[in-house]
Parts: C-alpha cells; sequence; structure tokens
C-alpha cells in the first residue's frame, strides 16, 4: 500500500459533521466526508455521482497547528423582505492538518494529480476556505498512520507557532481510521463518528459511521528543566 500525504492549511477551515440549520459546527480535525469531498471535486465528480470507490481509501489525520476556533454569523432576508433567523457558522483559524490517504499506488498516484490539477476549485469544508499551497506533499510507501508517526512527514506548523512550542513542548493529535496495526495498542482511544459518506447528492445526503482510534505523537520534545541557582551552596561547599 502506499500513501498521500497532504498539508490541509488556510487562513479559515470548518469541518461540520452534525450541524443544524441555524448553528454549524466544526470538529476540531478534518472529517471523512470532507477529505472524499475534495478528492471528488478534484477528479471533476458532481454531487450525484458515485463516490464508492473512494470509501476504500484509509484515512489518518495529525493535528499540526490546531488552530482558534472562530464563529461569524450570517443573515439573509426572504423576497418578500422577512428577515430569516440568524445562522451561525464556526470555523478554525489558522489550523494545519497533515491527511495521509492510504490505497493501492495507482489509486493515490491518480489522486494526486487530480489534486494538482483540479477539474472543481478545492475548499477545506466550506466554499469559503480555499486551501493554501502546497496541498500535495508525496507520496510514500508506508500505512497512513505509520507515515504521520515517521520522520517521512516533517512538522508543518508555521514558524511561530513552533517558537511558542519551543519551551513546552508540542504533542499532535492523530485521528485515524482503526486497523489491525492499531488495534489492541494500550495507548489509543477508540471512537465512533458519523462523518463517513454514502453520498452527496443533494436530494438526500447520506452518511454513515466509522471506527476511529486517538492517540498522540510528539513533534518536539519538551526543553529539560533550567538547574535552579542556590547561591548558599556556595558557602555550604556543595
Amino acid at each position: 500500500m502506499s500513501t498521500l500525504i497532504l498539508r490541509l492549511a488556510a487562513p479559515m477551515q470548518s469541518w461540520g459533521d452534525s450541524s443544524r440549520f441555524t448553528v454549524r459546527q466544526t470538529r476540531r480535525e478534518p472529517t471523512k466526508s470532507g477529505i472524499i469531498g475534495l478528492i471528488a471535486a478534484a477528479q471533476g465528480r458532481r454531487r450525484s455521482d458515485s463516490i464508492e470507490d473512494l470509501l476504500n481509501l484509509k484515512l489518518a489525520v495529525r493535528v499540526d497547528q490546531p488552530g482558534t476556533l472562530l464563529r461569524d454569523f450570517h443573515t439573509a432576508r426572504k423576497a418578500s423582505g422577512e428577515s430569516m433567523p440568524l445562522t451561525y457558522r464556526y470555523y478554525l483559524s489558522d489550523a494545519v492538518f497533515v491527511a495521509a490517504i492510504e490505497g493501492e499506488r495507482d489509486v493515490v498516484e491518480g489522486i494526486a494529480e487530480s489534486l494538482r490539477r483540479p477539474r472543481h476549485p478545492l475548499y477545506l469544508g466550506r466554499r469559503s476556505c480555499p486551501p493554501s499551497a502546497p496541498l500535495v506533499l508525496k507520496i510514500v510507501e508506508l500505512s497512513a498512520l505509520a507515515a504521520l508517526k515517521s520522520d517521512e512527514v516533517p512538522w508543518q506548523a508555521a514558524d511561530w507557532f513552533r517558537k511558542r512550542c519551543e519551551k513546552t513542548g508540542y504533542a499532535a493529535d492523530l485521528v485515524f481510521d482503526l486497523s489491525d496495526e492499531s488495534q489492541g495498542d494500550p495507548t489509543v482511544m477508540t471512537d465512533v463518528v458519523q462523518d463517513c459518506p454514502v453520498t452527496f447528492d443533494q436530494r438526500h445526503r447520506e452518511y454513515t459511521w466509522r471506527n476511529v482510534g486517538r492517540s498522540q505523537v510528539v513533534l518536539r520534545e519538551r526543553a529539560e528543566k533550567l538547574t535552579t541557582h542556590d547561591p548558599m551552596s556556595v558557602m555550604e561547599g556543595k
């Protein structure tokens, strides 16, 4: 198996999976439906087209820079002039994620080529969130989870965020499809999320559940504590 590595960064991103009309939430990491939608748009698929062949792709996401949660609101009026209810929409500002998409070599190569030359505009969750370059990083011969834990995929955070983490260190959250390599690992917490798309058809959008694992990987070690200066130790011959 091969794995395509993507860098998902933008001034704003939004990855909703359980939004109501007046409140549009975002998850703290990209959803599988959002990633598959990104690929389908790049390949020129319509919302009514089948995405069955994309559902077998395995996904792992690493939170390289968590970003800040923002809330926006929208107003609208009917043609008659009557005001519509306010809608609140949540975004992640200045977040950076690394997504690893695992599949057959020819499949991930085709996806990478489509993302480099997309047939439809690409966005990170919502149309107001176009991705920053570069989007496609590389293809590696590792599983999705192993790739995000390896030196093959260096930390993608901004310089200012790296500097902030110099003393405290940084452990990135990992969210990934459960597989044989992750099952039984005592450091992995399991969860069930409803973000696997069945169809994007606007007449009857449908999503199903998937089993995911959650863990962390250290991208920067915590700096060693400075030795405390004790002036009395000199007098005591220490």
